[in-house]
């Protein structure tokens, strides 16, 4: 059975304390504003046994982000932070992201079949955003 994700593209319908995590990354006032206006369509690609490609899209920016499973890359944020990124699965359909930097953070993405909730973590702030099958 295909993993819950494959082939499958989500769109944002809740989002919770995002200002707040990106106050706790350092993120500054216009970034936080932008990044709040950011209703993001998401899609994670597998391009072969261990890579892969997030693609978002939305009306104020598109991102294509290539990864590697447990091999950690340079990655510059969308609000133009420079971390040391590293994805993990947990299980097939249980995503993990752990970005080093000045602050770090953890985003866990946890994909059903109806979509995929994902769990924003840096310092002691939780920001839960919710996607829906497009």
């Amino acid at each position: 059975m295909a993993p819950h994700w494959q082939g499958k593209k989500y769109k944002m319908v809740k989002s919770e304390n995002f200002d707040e995590y990106m106050k706790a990354l350092g993120v500054g006032l216009v970034f936080r504003k932008m990044g709040a206006a950011w209703k993001p369509s998401f899609e994670l690609i597998k391009e072969s046994d261990t890579k892969y490609l997030i693609r978002s899209t939305s009306s104020v920016k598109n991102v294509d982000l290539p990864f590697t499973i447990d091999v950690e890359f340079d990655e510059t944020t969308t609000d133009g932070r420079k971390v040391k990124s590293t994805y993990t699965f947990e299980n097939e359909n249980k995503l993990v992201q752990h970005q080093k930097g000045d602050v770090d953070s953890t985003i866990i993405r946890e994909f059903t079949e109806t979509g995929f909730v994902a769990t924003l973590t840096a310092k002691d702030v939780v920001c839960v955003r919710t996607y829906e099958l497009e």
